[in-house]
């Protein structure tokens, strides 16, 4: 893994390898899901390379990525926050720093989640 140069990115733990890019597995999250471990038991250093995003409505549901107890919100979701039911990708292409990935969706959108987890 080369260093990288800019002081404001800092590594989390270990290097990325093409285990982690290439491993295929993948999960599904219903909608108004909390807190749905990805994995069987999921853990530190898990990869997620996406999430395909599944809008059932217009206005759906927030979608929140847990990386074991710290929340980011990935799609904010609300009124009209898309204009058809084409389903998107939101690559993330991340390595779990704290423990297992786990997803919560709204109402109105479930998900696929994409990456090398503990199956």
């Amino acid at each position: 893994m080369f260093p990288c140069a800019d002081p404001r990115i800092t590594s989390i733990a270990g290097e990325v390898t093409v285990a982690d890019l290439s491993a295929g597995l993948y999960e599904t999250v219903a909608a108004s899901q909390t807190g749905q471990v990805i994995g069987v038991t999921g853990g530190k250093g898990d990869w997620i390379t996406g999430i395909l995003v599944i809008p059932a409505t217009t206005s759906p549901g927030a979608i929140a990525l847990l990386d074991g107890g710290t929340s980011i919100t990935v799609f904010t979701g609300g009124a009209t926050s898309v204009s058809n039911l084409v389903p998107f990708l939101i690559p993330l292409g991340m390595k779990s720093a704290n423990g297992a990935w786990s997803v919560t969706t709204g109402v109105n959108v479930s998900v696929v989640v994409m990456g090398n987890f503990r199956p």
